[in-house]
């Protein structure tokens, strides 16, 4: 009985830190169902992406430092768009005063709900880590992986390499977290992986929906290929790393040792 009521408060705390990536689905199904007057769709998406984040800062569900967090994956995520659809490699076929190159503004708070749920996650989690290798090694293994996903359409893709190197430098890291009172800890690398394989799935959503499209669905929806989930398995170890490198930042600046909780 213990075990279930765990599970339940579990994932009562989950599904609170990924309200905002709950928002963006609602609004995708709704917009693709409802045609809205006056704007296209992807306007119609941006106001909304932009109100939910003013509303959760106001609310205090996130606090100003978690909205720098989520603003800078923004930006790493709509840099990442525009360099993927001039490429080919997915689109927005829908029109939209707020595009830049083709591509909308609101996908940029698609990465940014990935940090948001990272932020809240952590937060309500309590999470802490556990033989955190040194900065040193964190830092261009985050760059590497991020860079590789432009670099590899002009040379070979080493994805799979740096995959390997992701479990070499965490081998030993645990993440540590606290559900109604009781600790657990599972290894940094699998969840990982269970993150990036729910993204996965998010994905598949996202497309039906019309968020955008991969060129095999331009015709008619299919299913995103399950090797995406390597790519979203970086994106998430770029993703937690940047967030993680911060908090280590926020824990030794003077501000915190005073007992000031930033982060």
């Amino acid at each position: 009985m213990r075990a279930l009521k765990q599970i339940v408060h579990f994932g009562w705390e989950q599904a609170l830190s990924c309200l905002f990536p709950v928002v963006i689905f609602a609004s995708l199904a709704i917009t693709q169902m409802i045609p809205l007057p006056f704007l296209p769709r992807y306007d119609w998406l941006l106001m909304i992406c932009v109100l939910m984040q003013l509303w959760m800062v106001r609310s205090g569900l996130e606090t100003r430092d978690e909205l720098k967090v989520i603003t800078l994956f923004h930006l790493i995520g709509l840099a990442l768009e525009l360099f993927k659809v001039h490429m080919g490699s997915w689109s927005y076929p829908e029109e939209g005063y707020s595009k830049i190159f083709g591509v909308p503004l609101y996908s940029g708070f698609m990465y940014a709900s990935v940090a948001s749920y990272l932020c809240q996650a952590w937060r309500r989690l309590k999470v802490e880590l556990v033989k955190w290798p040194p900065f040193f090694a964190v830092v261009p293994l985050a760059a590497a992986i991020y860079l590789n996903f432009f670099f590899h359409h002009f040379s070979i893709d080493i994805r799979w390499w740096l995959s390997g190197l992701v479990l070499i430098v965490f081998w030993q890291t645990w993440v540590t977290y606290e559900v109604n009172g009781a600790r657990y800890r599972m290894p940094l690398a699998l969840s990982f992986v269970l993150i990036g394989f729910f993204i996965w799935i998010a994905e598949n959503i996202a497309t039906f929906f019309g968020a955008w499209k991969y060129p095999n669905q331009i015709e008619t929806w299919s299913l995103v290929h399950l090797g995406k989930v390597s790519s979203w398995l970086l994106l998430v170890i770029v993703s937690f790393l940047i967030v993680a490198s911060l908090k280590q930042v926020k824990e030794q600046s003077p501000t915190k040792q005073r007992g000031v909780n930033l982060f």
